[in-house]
């Protein structure tokens, strides 16, 4: 264990460092064109181009020079806000009570996208100058050149998949730029072209990505084929290949490399606490050197979010009598006697973390995704009693109560489908994929399931606006966020989206 977090540690400062540099040479970019400074002054040596990837990985953290959101906290944000298991808290700011409300504006800074695209544009530099270093140092091979490529073409193809389901149509930026913020004079590419792009990129990924970097922190901090492999399932649940979502997943879990942690005193804290379990697939590596911003958001008296009432009551359920819990529940995900969110901030599941050892890892994917993410498929093609399967594997693990068990037909599509979705409310209970589960979930066969968005909102909103806020939601172009105003003032090809013009 020491010596895996001293491996961490150094991975982490390596990213820190390479960041540095990178946020530098960003900055003379600005004295001279940019092409010759990114090849005179930097491409190298196969070690500047291992820096500059790690410095890919360094700004998913967020950037140490500003005060712009770190990711995590913004797709937080993004995941969460607009669905129904947070509730506001003494301080929660304006902006995030507006996107609560689903009544967003152009000015709301949550929906700055600037972060993204910075880390989009450090990975298009690796894409475009890492090729030429095989000229400048001839110990650097094709291979390495190969996998270091994958890492950024995965990397920018899963924050454009990110950007498609909030944004809907968005600029794709493909090529380096003298600032990592310049998306300049380039007009919105459609949803269908974005995510054509971002399966492009995973495919062309795939079988360059690494298998293995020798070592657990890198295997779970950095991009492998599994990765690749999970972020494809993933989209091409998003766009209702539900075959090749089943065939992406069944890499990852045919690999045997993986597996679910199972239920015991430690499942908290190897899953969360430490985190790079047996059952992490991608994790961003917070630690004592680079905290996350996560305690302020839910630990402090100032809290900004609590978990909703409906989190124990509806979601878990609970059982009083016999003295039975989730264990994702009480102690896991949310503290049941005042509804702090834990699962960033519990040491274990009863003790509170210091905030200086604020760095539980950002989880993007875990396998228990794959599994419900393969399940989730099996439904659509009316594979019903597999797929419910799979999903008592997840509740045994678990210790899932009766009470949240609904018993759907295996034949009936609807309700087993149904079924996954809350399922996945209570294994990814603030992860950041609750919004983008019940939008996938609606919008599938021309939003035959719009009323449960419907529905969902009168618990959300205020009640004096239910009903303007449900006319607001049926209109789809609703459910993308507005582009931020700044970048209409600097992006003239740019328009709004259309549910806010």
């Amino acid at each position: 264990m020491i010596k895996m977090k001293m491996r961490y540690r150094l991975l982490h400062t390596i990213s820190f460092f390479s960041l540095m540099l990178l946020v530098s040479c960003t900055k003379r970019l600005d004295q001279k064109p940019s092409d010759g400074i990114i090849r005179e002054d930097y491409w190298k040596t196969k070690e500047q181009v291992r820096a500059a990837v790690i410095g890919c990985y360094g700004s998913l953290l967020g950037d140490p020079t500003n005060s712009t959101a770190a990711l995590p906290e913004l797709l937080f944000l993004w995941g969460e806000l607009r669905a129904d298991m947070l509730a506001p808290s003494l301080g929660t700011t304006a902006s995030q009570y507006e996107i609560m409300n689903v009544n967003t504006t152009s000015s709301n800074p949550i929906i700055n996208w600037r972060p993204v695209y910075r880390t989009i544009n450090y990975c298009n530099t690796v894409i475009d100058f890492a090729p030429g270093v095989l000229t400048n140092d001839k110990t650097f091979t094709q291979e390495a050149l190969n996998a270091y490529v994958a890492e950024a073409k995965t990397i920018r193809a899963l924050l454009y998949f990110y950007l498609a389901r909030s944004f809907g149509d968005v600029p794709l930026k493909l090529s380096a730029t003298s600032s990592d913020a310049d998306i300049t004079d380039i007009a919105k590419s459609s949803r269908q072209e974005v995510l054509n792009q971002v399966i492009a990129d995973l495919n062309s990924a795939e079988p360059n990505a690494p298998l293995t970097y020798g070592n657990v922190a890198s295997d779970k901090g950095r991009i492998t084929r599994f990765t690749v492999n999970t972020i494809l399932a993933d989209v091409y649940l998003w766009m209702e290949k539900y075959a090749e979502a089943i065939a992406a997943c069944d890499k990852v879990i045919n690999s045997k490399r993986f597996g679910l942690i199972g239920s015991s005193s430690a499942w908290f804290n190897t899953l969360y606490r430490t985190g790079n379990s047996n059952e992490g697939i991608f994790e961003l590596q917070f630690d004592a050197q680079k905290l996350n911003t996560f305690y302020g958001m839910f630990a402090l008296s100032s809290k900004q979010f609590v978990a909703a009432n409906r989190v124990m009551d509806m979601v878990y359920t609970t059982d009083e009598v016999n003295g039975l819990k989730d264990i994702r529940s009480d102690g896991a995900s949310v503290r049941a006697t005042d509804g702090l969110i834990w699962k960033y901030v519990g040491k274990n599941s009863q003790d509170l973390i210091a905030q200086s050892d604020s760095y539980t890892h950002w989880f993007v994917y875990r396998y228990a995704d794959v599994l419900l993410m393969k399940a989730e498929a099996l439904a659509q093609l009316s594979r019903g009693q597999e797929a419910l399967d799979i999903v008592n594997v997840i509740r045994k693990r678990a210790d899932a109560l009766e009470g949240s068990n609904t018993h759907p037909d295996p034949a009936n599509v609807t309700e087993v489908s149904r079924f996954i979705l809350e399922e996945r409310a209570r294994e990814f209970m603030f992860e950041g994929k609750r919004w983008y589960d019940v939008l996938r979930y609606v919008k599938r066969n021309n939003y035959a399931q719009i009323d449960f968005l419907l529905d969902m909102v009168t618990g959300t909103v205020p009640a004096n606006t239910i009903r303007a806020t449900q006319t607001k939601m049926k209109d789809h172009n609703s459910h993308y966020f507005p582009i931020f105003e700044y970048e209409l003032q600097t992006n003239k090809q740019l328009v709004q989206n259309p549910f806010y013009k």
